[in-house]
């Protein structure tokens, strides 16, 4: 069966990789890569690809945000995180956006040909180790020492865009500039994230975009 494929993922050589192992089954066909999660965005909008694979930390746009881009944009779209993260947390974030699949880059091989092939038939797909994370945290949902709910969920998608660019460094001009909004919007923005986060100060606002996988230490 035919299977068009996106990969987003910033390192060069594993995008290869990947390619190179899902294009050695008959019919599955790479039909756009991207280098951060924007990118991934606007080339699976261009391309419409059965399937996106995208890593997790990803510059501009991280994989959560693309991935609920992507589904909005691209319903029939089935959306595999591939990711070094061995988190809970991480995955509960995964599948709270959309995504159906997730695989452990240290899974890789034979494992993600199966996931591929699981989400072509709009089946779910979890890796070992990813399953016993599921278990494990449904076997502590009534746990009272259970963790509260992640602060990041109380910001709108826009709010996430910007802690994620604002902690790589970009002012409210290159905000605006990415994402296509004015300077002042912009600003009004990072008051609002600061002000829901309670957070005093840029190194206040980078610790948190990377305790929560937003960018990479």
């Amino acid at each position: 069966m035919a299977v068009r494929l996106l990969i987003a993922d910033d390192h060069d050589v594993v995008r290869h990789g990947v390619r190179a192992l899902l294009e050695t089954e008959p019919g599955w066909t790479v039909c756009g890569e991207a280098v951060n999660g924007r990118q991934a965005v606007e080339v699976a909008v261009r391309t419409t690809p059965d399937i996106a694979i995208l890593d997790v930390s990803m510059p501009e746009l991280n994989g959560f945000e693309a991935t609920r881009q992507i589904r909005k944009a691209l319903p029939a779209c089935e959306v595999l995180i591939f990711t070094m993260h061995e988190s809970e947390e991480v995955l509960r974030e995964a599948l709270a956006a959309g995504a159906r699949g997730y695989v452990l880059k240290s899974d890789a091989g034979r494992t993600l040909l199966a996931a591929v092939d699981a989400l072509r038939q709009h089946k779910s797909f979890l890796t070992p180790a990813a399953a016993e994370m599921v278990i494990a945290d449904y076997r502590r949902r009534d746990d009272s020492r259970a963790r509260p709910e992640v602060p990041r969920l109380q910001l709108t998608p826009r709010e996430r865009e910007v802690v994620q660019l604002l902690a790589e460094g970009k002012s409210s001009k290159g905000v605006a500039r990415t994402l296509g909004i004015s300077a002042k919007t912009a600003d009004t923005h990072r008051t609002n994230v600061m002000r829901k986060l309670q957070l005093h100060s840029q190194s206040e606002l980078v610790r948190y975009a990377i305790r929560n996988k937003l960018i990479q230490a």
